[in-house]
């Protein structure tokens, strides 16, 4: 029995799961985001002094 549980969790260790995209495109899609989150923050600045 220990040597079947042995044997698949080397198994499970030698099968690596790969990013579909390098971690270089993550970065820059996270920084995206965040920088049109800024911008349509920046764009509703004066709404409350309006009224």
């Amino acid at each position: 029995m220990h040597a079947a549980l042995i044997s698949a969790a080397e198994q499970a260790a030698e099968h690596t799961t790969e990013l579909p995209f390098p971690p270089v495109v993550f970065g820059l899609g996270a920084f995206g985001g965040l920088v049109a989150m800024l911008l349509i923050t920046y764009a509703f600045r004066s709404v409350g002094t309006r009224h």
